[in-house]
């Protein structure tokens, strides 16, 4: 008896198929990748005793770490459609209260860390509550934040230190286990590496897939992109919008006490100016300024990139003001680049639906 096997289904040829580079280009995160390239091989062409190995490696790490974690919280909030200029400051705030408390009032750091975690997220909170609930942009809720932050960093400083630096937190209980936990120096190869990296790598990973496998990715990305017409399928867009402020909050507290423990001291200027370093960070990495779009390994790299010149414009020798020159040239190239590659993936996502209604009218008719 001949037993017949089935014949493998035929290739629809009006079904449209996207290659391998078209698919790449729908990437958020290919101008950062394309980037990142570019600026390796520029760095490693002049200087290249400095900057091939590990020690460079070290180096861009080292610089790209803390900025890199930010950069990730600030992009999930970018992706859900809002801003906040807060960040920066809030890194300086939340190590200033875990510094006062521990060495003012005699707390075990770890209570103190504890307390300054909960301002956070709750300056995070009030953030996000302001901005749902009064429908005022981002923008001017979270300046308004940063300049309260900012005062009352100097202000409460000086009264109780008589200077605007909290010094001697090595000092204090508690301190050698959380510098082991958050930030302290290992040895890999015989180079020195500070541990930020791991939690910048780890985070970077969470955030990877709670916005592709997650539902909440999937609400981020639609409060993002319309907020209002996310909500009338379902979407909590204010809740999801509340939570990324505070988690962007979260985020300034874990850099506020890793600066802590690295250097021994709390300082009320911290972090002030960076805020707009991780809104840059981030859009390099693919996030658009409209919301919607982008990508936390995208951030990661845009905060590499950032952490490359930093090194590489001090090995070459070049002024350090000439950063601030950078950072508007790869801002800018990163808004054309990610405004191309979306365009291109919604060109692409309109030709493959029109595609399947045409076969799906063919094969009814």
């Amino acid at each position: 008896m001949t037993v017949k096997t089935a014949s493998p289904p035929t290739r629809d040829e009006r079904v449209a198929e996207l290659g391998a580079f078209r698919s790449m280009l729908r990437r958020p995160e290919v101008g950062a990748v394309l980037g990142a390239l570019v600026v390796w091989f520029f760095f490693a062409a002049i200087t290249p005793e400095h900057w091939i190995g590990l020690g460079g490696v070290a180096r861009i790490i080292d610089s790209s770490a803390t900025l890199g974690i930010m950069a990730i919280a600030v992009a999930l909030l970018m992706i859900g459609g809002e801003f906040d200029l807060s960040a920066g400051v809030m890194t300086g705030t939340a190590g200033l209260i875990a510094g006062l408390l521990s060495t003012q009032a005699g707390m075990n750091f770890w209570a103190a860390a504890g307390i300054a975690l909960v301002f956070a997220l709750t300056v995070g909170y009030i953030n996000g509550l302001m901005v749902v609930k009064t429908g005022l942009p981002s923008f001017i809720v979270t300046l308004a934040t940063f300049f309260i932050l900012r005062g009352a960093n100097v202000g409460v400083t000086k009264m109780l230190t008589d200077q605007v630096r909290v010094s001697g937190i090595d000092k204090v209980s508690g301190f050698a286990l959380a510098r082991t936990i958050f930030n302290t120096e290992i040895t890999i190869f015989g180079e020195k590496f500070w541990t930020a990296f791991i939690w910048w790598i780890v985070l970077a990973i969470v955030a990877t897939w709670i916005l592709q496998r997650t539902q909440w990715g999937n609400w981020i990305f639609a409060t993002g992109g319309d907020a209002n017409a996310a909500r009338n399928v379902g979407v909590p867009a204010m809740k999801v919008k509340i939570a990324l402020f505070m988690t962007t909050a979260g985020a300034a507290w874990l850099v506020g006490i890793m600066n802590d423990v690295r250097l021994r001291s709390a300082v009320a200027s911290q972090g002030i100016g960076q805020e707009f370093v991780y809104i840059i960070a981030a859009v390099i990495g693919g996030c658009l300024l409209t919301g919607g779009y982008g990508s936390a390994i995208g951030a990661a790299i845009g905060a590499l990139i950032f952490g490359m010149a930093r090194v590489g414009i001090v090995f070459v020798g070049w002024p350090t003001d000439w950063f601030f020159s950078f950072l508007g040239v790869m801002l800018l190239v990163a808004v054309l680049v990610n405004n191309y590659t979306r365009k291109r993936a919604e060109a692409m996502t309109t030709a493959m639906a029109k595609a399947r209604a045409e076969s799906q009218e063919e094969d009814e008719a």
